[in-house]
């Protein structure tokens, strides 16, 4: 959990000096982020059935 939060102030940090410069934020469109979390979930999913079928 430690590291989710580390990750995620860090992103915010950026996020804040990138806008201050004006800069493009270098992070794929909203529905690329969207695909990303998918595929996250769908391996969690994967391993955790896997781990309940005990394949």
């Amino acid at each position: 959990m430690k590291e989710v939060v580390l990750s995620l102030l860090a992103g915010w940090s950026i996020g804040i000096i990138f806008a201050w410069l004006k800069l493009p934020i270098p992070a794929p469109p909203p529905l690329g982020l969207l695909g990303a979390v998918g595929l996250t979930l769908g391996a969690f999913f994967y391993q955790w059935l896997h781990q309940i079928l005990g394949k």
